[in-house]
């Protein structure tokens, strides 16, 4: 089945109601609309992005990110010794895996989020509209009375739904290595109170979704390149090519003025959960800047594609 008649099925039913030419094309107006529609066209995007192989290759190496550093940190530890490091973030909680394998999703998260998590957001939402236009699907998506707007709003929810799913395969995966490498009980947050792991699990699964929520900016601007360019490919590099960049100059210090307008400044500041109390100012700041980034360059992206010529 082609991914016009996947999207339409739901919403098949629509078209025969009328009889005649007149009535037929009230039929077509009446579909434009359906909610049943919009839910097919949702359900054809979500379906194509988590039926193609570089989609499961890129969820496939995110969980092997947390099965490797806790195979590193068991070996180094193997015969007593520490895992060195300090200060906040990755290496903070590289310290505390031998104690709690629960602080494994921790350090995982912290380690695949600058790197790792951006890139596959940024190959799936650079290729969401440019892909298909390269493909030469993309007319015919618009042939289909799915409406640009309602078509790029499907887009950039499945792109969404990716963030949540990668974040929740390195977190998943996270947990289970470091549940069977290494002991589980009381968690020792930041502040150095001591919470039950139940809690504490409540606290990962907290910071698995401020994670995700932490790449729906990226996800916006990965959807506004992959308007400009109809080659797939093209739009991928670009945007990763910016993540790194924006990145670089998130580190250079003479530039710190503009280091709080940078979507990937505020990251890292998922560890202020594991204060006690919770620490949310940074944490704020982190969804309140990936907010405006959506909006901003959602909007960018929906003035592009909804004036774009569509020629192939």
């Amino acid at each position: 089945m082609s991914r016009v008649e996947d999207a339409g099925t739901d919403a098949g039913a629509d078209v025969g109601t009328g009889t005649g030419t007149r009535a037929g094309t009230g039929s077509v107006a009446a579909r434009a609309v359906s909610p049943l529609w919009t839910f097919g066209l949702l359900r054809s995007e979500l379906t194509t992005t988590f039926r193609r192989w570089r989609t499961l290759a890129l969820l496939g190496v995110l969980a092997a990110v947390p099965v490797l550093i806790g195979i590193a940190i068991k070996i180094e530890t193997g015969d007593g010794g520490s895992v060195g490091g300090g200060g906040q973030g990755g290496p903070a909680f590289l310290t505390q895996i031998t104690n709690n394998g629960l602080f494994l999703v921790f350090a995982a998260l912290a380690a695949t989020l600058p790197v790792f998590l951006p890139m596959a957001v940024g190959v799936v939402a650079g290729d969401s509209v440019a892909g298909e236009a390269n493909a030469g699907t993309l007319r015919y998506l618009l042939v289909a009375p799915a409406g640009r707007t309602r078509l790029l709003l499907a887009k950039y929810t499945a792109t969404l739904v990716f963030c949540l799913a990668a974040t929740v395969a390195v977190a998943v995966s996270a947990l289970i290595v470091g549940a069977l490498l290494f002991p589980l009980g009381e968690v020792t947050t930041i502040s150095g109170t001591r919470i039950s792991f139940g809690e504490g699990l409540l606290r990962a699964l907290l910071i698995a979704l401020v994670v995700a929520a932490s790449l729906i900016g990226l996800a916006a601007l990965g959807l506004f390149v992959s308007t400009l360019t109809n080659s797939g490919i093209a739009a991928m590099a670009t945007t990763v090519g910016l993540v790194i960049t924006v990145q670089i100059l998130d580190t250079i210090p003479q530039l710190h003025g503009i280091h709080p307008y940078l979507f990937p400044h505020y990251w890292l500041s998922f560890a202020d959960l594991l204060r006690e109390p919770f620490y949310w100012d940074d944490v704020l700041r982190n969804l309140g800047l990936q907010g405006v980034y959506a909006a901003v360059f959602g909007s960018a992206a929906w003035a592009r594609f909804t004036a774009k010529d569509i020629s192939a």
